[in-house]
């Protein structure tokens, strides 16, 4: 794979960043309720909601990061958001009350959500058009591996039961984020900033943003590919559990199943896939083996209980995967390559609202449906998956840049144009591997 120039440390650090944000999550997420238990007086109902206030109140924070994104580039943006998640966890070290479990909270969810509405940006300034898509598939790699080994640590901390050894991960937390802002500052370059046309002030990102139908199109249309996603934390253990009766191992099994194929298996997926067809045929495939993950899971009501039951819904986990697999990395280099180059920042910060909505849309969606039949869900969900695939195709190519080429087509000039515009920085150059 292409990358930008390994010697400023980019192929490194930018995965290390990301390593680490992947490994906090997983470690802290499963261990949150517990220890803001421990240390405060609150009741599980209160720290739940302050926790969720904390995050609503950040919610509006992407389109103005979006806005400095463009303004100064992503490389000041992701370091000052991984500094202000350690300042966060730095902070829940001295949490004794719902007043500063509400400020670290506001400081830490606010420092997430700068981080991931720049890393994107920064991560397409690095490559080339022909390299996103890699980029992009090691970087959701990296997210499944580290999240999968923070969950597995928060498992042998919730093991001790210990106050200190809780203490001592956010410490540990808040450390790593430090470290990981150093290495991007120091062996990071940002690549040179364009001048704003005619020279006079930056384009207003937003107000180009909402005049862009198809771009706004591509954010819905990803909440649907998104809602898929989530439907599998979301669902699998009730529908397992509750609507099968099957064991509760199972879903553990499932769960380590999807996370170690998508840690492993993704850079080798996208590669494949691009060669066939374009960032929009792999979303669309992604589109149809989700529907077929849900029409097998809704099947399964039709097997004895047993063996044979779990057996069949852990090779139906291998169809969520592959779809995953496939819409990630092709979804994130489509936004990042249809984004226009002046506002590429707020585009790829508006983007990620797509992930946001479809995280606060699916945990209701199933509740409802559910409560109906425990089939209805994964209908429902299978139709929106197989609706996404059949608009995506056409929306790729009304993404089309000014000379006609298709933004996603293999080898298009369109990619070929964002290479060299990215290669203009200084010292940049290609090199093989990460």
């Amino acid at each position: 794979m292409r990358t930008s120039t390994v010697r400023d440390g980019a192929a490194w650090a930018i995965p290390m960043a990301l390593a680490v944000d992947a490994v906090g999550t997983g470690l802290f997420l499963p261990l949150s309720m517990v220890y803001f238990l421990a240390v405060t007086d609150r009741s599980e109902a209160d720290v739940g909601l302050l926790l969720t206030a904390a995050t609503a109140c950040s919610l509006l924070l992407p389109l103005l990061v979006g806005r400095i994104v463009d303004r100064i580039g992503p490389r000041p943006v992701v370091i000052a958001g991984q500094l202000s998640q350690a300042a966060g966890f730095f902070m829940y070290l001295g949490v004794t009350g719902p007043v500063s479990l509400f400020l670290a909270a506001l400081v830490e969810s606010a420092g997430l959500r700068v981080y991931w509405s720049s890393v994107f940006t920064l991560i397409a300034e690095q490559a080339d058009g022909e390299a996103k898509d890699q980029w992009f598939a090691r970087a959701g790699m990296i997210r499944a591996a580290g999240t999968g080994i923070g969950t597995v640590l928060a498992g042998v901390l919730l093991a001790t039961d210990s106050r200190h050894a809780y203490r001592g991960m956010v410490l540990a937390d808040a450390i790593s984020f430090v470290v990981a802002a150093v290495t991007v500052g120091l062996f990071v370059r940002g690549a040179r900033r364009p001048a704003p046309e005619g020279g006079g002030e930056f384009p207003d990102g937003v107000r180009q943003l909402l005049r862009n139908r198809p771009y706004l199109e591509l954010i819905g249309v990803n909440v649907l590919f998104n809602i898929c996603t989530v439907f599998l934390a979301v669902a699998t253990p009730v529908y397992v559990v509750r609507g099968l009766h099957a064991p509760g191992w199972a879903v553990g099994v499932f769960l380590t199943i999807t996370t170690a194929v998508v840690a492993t298996c993704t850079a080798e997926a996208t590669r494949r896939i691009r060669r066939r067809t374009s960032r929009g045929g792999a979303m669309a495939w992604a589109g149809r083996l989700w529907a077929a993950w849900c029409a097998a899971a809704a099947l399964a009501v039709l097997l004895p209980r047993g063996p044979l039951q779990v057996g069949c819904l852990a090779m139906v986990m291998l169809l969520w995967a592959t779809a995953e697999m496939l819409h990630g990395p092709a979804s994130n280099a489509l936004s990042a390559e249809a984004a226009p180059e002046g506002v590429r920042g707020t585009c790829l910060a508006a983007f990620q609202y797509s992930f946001a909505t479809a995280d606060m849309v699916t945990p209701g969606l199933f509740g409802v449906l559910y409560g109906v039949d425990r089939v209805l869900p994964w209908v429902v969900v299978g139709g929106l998956a197989l609706a996404a695939s059949v608009v995506v195709r056409p929306l790729e190519r009304r993404l089309a840049s000014p000379g006609g080429e298709e933004s996603g087509a293999v080898g298009g000039a369109s990619e070929r144009a964002a290479g060299d515009e990215v290669r203009k920085g200084p010292d940049r150059q290609s090199a093989e591997g990460t």
